[in-house]
């Protein structure tokens, strides 16, 4: 297996060896578009680097409802030829690309109406799995069945009674986001990509009307690096219009941000074995598995204050709240909510008044020589995006190219995660971890595992888990900041494990263990673990305080109280 390693001697690296010599293909921007183009660039034999502003998945990518899907709402807006695409895309995800990241993941639509209720979402739901078959990426997944009252209630104990006079089970499935955008990463560089994280484009480098590279900052180090290349691609999703703001080219397009906001609830809290997918005014409503959690949402509503952090309200939480409960016969009070997060879509501006009704479906443009443009889309289809992005980046180089493989390239930890996965009670009795830590494992890092049980090898205490988030062990922490390119706290509670939703404190109670264990890795000193913790204990409290605030802009406000580690 190829190594691959995002420590900080490699974003170093990475950064001076940008600066060194000239690219082929610079990626501005590191969510899964981004990482995607830096991998499909960089298997296609073309010198590629990828910089991002803050950390890997730090904006959208990080906040979304965490599911690879069709898109089966699509179907209803007749929206075929996006929802046969996704549907591919999930297959490959599944079988091929990232079988050790995305799994399969049931869900019950209630129906409210008898007879010609059960006959419409029926169809729908048929073509669903019509379409994802005839694709041939879909044997994975069990077709859907309908349920009568008594057998949906049996499956989903939690519905009141009245709420449905049927259902329908389908499958679809779920991903951890922000893990998969770092895995992306480490496998572009893998194949020789360069990656640097915390590094800031801060203007455009043009020769006449041509752009011919970037100006990056090293928000670390506090250095600035002129890096040139053939092609820029910016793919910074709502930040797309900031971004081309710096090349003084008039867009051809404009993004609009829309906010959606999710709340993360323990399992015990609803009573079901299935998730559920239930019809709102606007929209769908989830309610998804999430490990020993349930994940609620979402919501779908304009957004234009401060796009690094986006708040959730009150109202949100309210609305969510409200929701749910219409069908749940034990309802969710504001003291079941362990986390909220909110995110912000990047959807095509222009095509509709209400922002549920706005395209999920991608574009690419070449708005200034030597500078791509790719925008829109749905995290399920950011291998398309990609793929696109590179086409249309590959018309502005002087030199014969390689088609796109990334269909048949899996991500880092892919290959052998299977037969790891069936001798996982014997890797568990040679190492000592019990079985159960093992799977957990395998369900994060894939074939990777055995680099974080190499970890646990050289020091047995990094065996053990994290105090008061014990999903987690503390060698997880310590190989996020050496192999996955966390750069501080934030970046491992938040990101590389999700213990900032997932705990009632919002990991709180773990962050003084966890700065400590990335301490000697990052080479931290005491005061600046001082700054870390206190850091992340102001974020979680001005998060709090936004969640209580009624709307948008009080809550903007509040959320702004706690400023970033390092300043942008």
């Amino acid at each position: 297996m190829r190594t691959a390693t995002l420590g900080p001697a490699q974003r170093a690296e990475s950064l001076a060896g940008m600066a060194e010599r000239e690219l082929d293909i610079l990626v501005v921007g590191g969510g899964v578009v981004g990482a995607g183009t830096a991998l499909d660039a960089v298997t296609r034999g073309l010198s590629t680097g990828i910089v991002e502003a803050r950390d890997w998945a730090s904006g959208t990518s990080s906040r979304s409802s965490k599911l690879i899907h069709g898109g089966l709402r699509y179907l209803e807006m007749l929206d075929f030829a996006l929802v046969r695409e996704a549907l591919k895309e999930r297959g490959l995800l599944l079988e091929r690309i990232a079988p050790h990241l995305v799994r399969p993941v049931p869900f019950l639509y209630p129906l409210k109406h008898k007879g010609w209720e059960r006959v419409y979402a029926g169809s729908g739901v048929a073509l669903y799995d019509a379409m994802s078959m005839a694709r041939g990426h879909g044997r994975g997944l069990p077709l859907h069945r309908h349920l009568s009252r008594r057998h949906a209630l049996r499956v989903a104990p939690c519905l009141k009674k009245d709420a449905l006079v049927g259902a329908l089970q389908y499958y679809d499935a779920q991903v951890d986001d922000a893990r998969f955008v770092a895995t992306l990463v480490r496998t572009a560089v893998s194949y020789g990509a360069k990656a640097a994280n915390r590094a800031r484009v801060t203007g455009f480098l043009r020769e006449g009307e041509r752009v011919v590279g970037a100006r990056v900052q090293d928000v670390e180090g506090g250095g600035e690096y002129e890096i040139r290349a053939k092609q820029v691609v910016n793919a910074t999703g709502v930040w797309t219009d900031d971004t081309q703001a710096m090349v003084g080219e008039r867009g051809q397009f404009h993004v609009r941000a829309s906010k959606g906001v999710h709340l993360v609830v323990p399992k015990d809290r609803i009573n079901s074995t299935t998730g559920l997918i239930l019809r709102t005014e606007k929209s769908v409503l989830f309610v998804i598995p999430w490990g020993r959690h349930w994940i609620i949402g979402t919501t779908d509503t304009d957004w234009d204050l401060d796009k690094a952090h986006p708040a959730a309200s009150s109202a949100d939480i309210d609305y969510l709240l409200e929701r749910v409960n219409s069908v749940l016969a034990v309802p969710l009070g504001r003291d079941d909510v362990e986390g909220v997060y909110a995110g912000l879509r990047p959807l095509l501006a222009g095509e509709s008044d209400a922002t549920s009704k706005l395209s999920r479906e991608h574009t690419v443009a070449h708005p200034a020589p030597g500078l791509v443009v790719v925008a829109g889309g749905k995290y399920t289809t950011y291998r398309v995006m990609a793929e696109d992005a590179v086409d249309e980046a590959v018309h502005g180089l002087d030199m014969r190219v390689a088609d796109c493989v990334t269909e048949d390239v899996p991500l880092y930890g892919a290959e052998g995660y299977r037969a790891l996965w069936n001798a996982r009670a014997r890797i568990a009795a040679d190492t000592g971890i019990h079985v159960v830590r093992v799977e957990h494992l395998l369900n994060r890092y894939g074939s990777a595992a055995p680099e974080v049980l190499a970890l646990i090898a050289e020091d047995p205490a990094l065996g053990a888990p994290l105090q008061f988030a014990d999903d987690y062990l503390r060698a997880e922490v310590v190989y996020a900041a050496s192999h996955e390119g966390a750069r501080h706290l934030d970046d491992v509670l938040t990101r590389r494990t999700r213990i900032s939703i997932e705990t009632f404190d919002r990991g709180t109670r773990s962050a003084r263990e966890a700065a400590e264990l990335m301490a000697p890795v990052l080479g931290w000193d005491a005061d600046q673990i001082e700054r870390e913790v206190e850091h992340y204990e102001k974020r979680v409290e001005a998060e709090r305080e936004s969640q209580r605030q009624p709307d948008d802009l009080t809550a903007d406000a509040a959320r702004l109280g706690a400023p970033d580690i390092v300043p942008l």
